[in-house]
């Protein structure tokens, strides 16, 4: 009797294609076989506009042939197409040295036989969508409740991933990856006297299960964010062409964080790779371990070890173990976001661990990893609570969620919005405004910051939809930070 064939696993499809870059003579070469499962659920007023559980999985490979990069991909993960592939790769590679100017090299990397899960209570996709569903609708209903008040809109969402990963190198790694997404969050709008004023709610997009979506949470914050909507509709516009205090709370100031901190410390951004598409950096080489960036008191860790991060995992997309360091450290950039090529071209012993491909048919590339604002220190000289940072205001702004932004070529030059603004008026809140945004060059404004809160009122802020490269990736990573009191910012435009 013959026996039935063995069933052939990502494990060992893994194991060929390595053997198989290797008799090719390749420098390096990996592959990532995947498997992503999004869920988005989106209610609009009294029913549900949007609903989709998607999955995309497949593998790619690259290789490092003569100092020269070659990828490719497909969706088929079988014995034959891996071989296919890796030829195809190598191919590839051998065309690119055929225009290359200086030979890629990267830095050393440990090989890993490991394993890493996102710890989770609760699977989301155990959960009915129905379940879902009526949440966002009963999240809705009650917002709409408030449409004798101005409440015209409402709308919420739950958004869910899955990410399931095999990476295997010539290094000698071999690491299973399964990473888990959970981010919920809705909003109104509220309209009144020709204007519409809208405002939001959202707990942050972090790396963990359904026990993120807390309903108590997010019915309990409806009202709320109701009568701030109605009561932003019915305020006045705030100043403009002014200097003033501003008071930011974390829910701001994480997309400040983000663009004018995360995006000009990549460091394939400061070595032009980002050129074409969004620019480069202001933040340059020859300013390492000199340039005055933010104020002494202002450090920036990034740290892809912290819990919940949404770019928390246990190895970034070329097998490098997750770590945590300083980008700024005492107001000074000391260090930059860097992948296995990049880390080589800086002189660096190794990479930090900042390569990510958002697919398993896009090439990794270097992304902002968690990256944080660290909170004052305790009795620190600079060490205020939010309460007291107001408290110690005679005339500001305190400004909360985010809203439009721009930010110039080398990310220099940048206007930020929010969702929610007050006046603040000898050491109290005194009224809401509309209508306010802060515009600054980068290290002007923290260089600006003359209060940080405490660990106690740090947030784990963050953002699920960064874009970059072409095509284009999106990532995700969190920025933790605290309330901080910035003095005289431009606000508005001119008068």
């Amino acid at each position: 009797m013959l026996e039935a064939p063995t069933q052939i696993t990502h494990q060992d499809l893994a194991t060929e294609a390595i053997a198989l870059i290797r008799q090719a003579g390749c420098e390096y070469g990996e592959i990532r076989l995947c498997r992503y499962r999004d869920r988005s659920l989106t209610a609009r007023d009294r029913s549900l506009s949007n609903l989709s559980d998607r999955v995309s999985a497949g593998f790619g490979v690259r290789v490092l042939h003569q100092g020269s990069w070659g990828f490719a991909a497909s969706p088929r993960r079988t014995a034959a197409e891996v071989r296919r592939i890796v030829a195809l790769a190598v191919e590839i590679a051998k065309g690119s040295h055929l225009t290359q100017q200086t030979p890629v090299k990267l830095v050393p990397v440990e090989g890993y036989r490991d394993s890493y899960r996102t710890p989770i209570e609760i699977d989301p996709f155990t959960i009915p969508i129905e379940e879902q569903a009526d949440l966002l609708l009963e999240i809705n209903e009650r917002l709409l409740g408030y449409g004798d008040r101005g409440i015209k809109k409402a709308s919420s969402f739950l958004r869910f991933t899955q990410e399931q990963k095999i990476f295997a190198s010539t290094e000698g790694s071999l690491i299973e990856q399964t990473i888990y997404r959970s981010y919920p969050g809705y909003n109104c709008t509220a309209i009144a006297n020709g204007d519409a004023q809208s405002r939001s709610y959202e707990r942050p997009p972090l790396n963990c299960g359904y026990e993120h979506i807390d309903r108590a949470d997010l019915l309990g914050e409806v009202d709320r964010v109701a009568t701030e909507a109605i009561a932003k509709v019915h305020a006045p516009k705030g100043p403009s062409g002014i200097k003033t205090t501003l008071i930011l709370k974390p829910t701001n100031l994480f997309l400040t964080i983000h663009e004018s901190v995360g995006h000009p410390t990549e460091l394939d951004r400061v070595y032009g790779y980002e050129a074409n598409f969004a620019g480069t950096s202001f933040a340059t080489t020859d300013g390492l371990g000199s340039l005055q960036y933010a104020a002494p008191w202002v450090n920036f860790k990034a740290d892809r070890t912290q819990p919940g991060g949404r770019g928390t995992m246990g190895y970034d997309d070329e097998g490098v173990i997750s770590q945590e360091w300083y980008v700024v450290k005492d107001g000074i950039l000391v260090d930059y976001l860097t992948d296995r090529e990049t880390a080589a071209r800086l002189g660096r012993g190794s990479s930090n661990g900042c390569a990510y491909a958002d697919s398993w048919y896009n090439v990794p590339m270097v992304r902002i990893p968690n990256l944080g604002l660290e909170p004052g220190p305790d009795g620190g000289s600079h060490t205020a609570t939010l309460a007291e940072a107001i408290a110690d205001t005679e005339d500001g702004i305190l400004i909360d969620g985010i809203g439009s932004y721009s930010i110039d070529q080398q990310r220099r030059n940048f206007q930020f919005g929010g969702d929610a603004f007050w006046q603040v008026k000898k050491g109290k809140v005194v009224g809401m405004l509309k209508d306010v945004t802060y515009q600054a060059m980068t290290t002007d404004f923290w260089k600006s910051v003359d209060a940080i809160g405490p660990k106690s009122e740090q947030i784990q802020c963050g953002t699920n939809l960064c874009g970059k490269g072409e095509p284009m990736q999106v990532a995700q990573m969190t920025h933790a930070c605290v309330p901080v009191r910035v003095r005289d910012i431009f606000i508005g435009g001119p008068s």
